[in-house]
């Protein structure tokens, strides 16, 4: 099997396999590299969060 088809085969299994989470998992990334900043790191993921909790409730 070609690597382009193996990647392909799995993107369409993700969201199968994992539910939304997998599809949350960007904005969650995101969000935790986002909090890493002090100060206002917190604050600034606020959007990110909400992108997280908007897909997978």
């Amino acid at each position: 099997m070609t690597p382009v088809r193996t990647l392909l085969l799995l993107a369409a299994l993700a969201p199968a396999l994992g539910g939304c989470g997998v599809l949350a998992a960007p904005c969650r990334l995101a969000s935790t590299v986002i909090k890493m900043v002090p100060v206002v790191g917190h604050a600034a993921a606020v959007p990110t969060d909400a992108c997280a909790a908007v897909i997978d409730p």
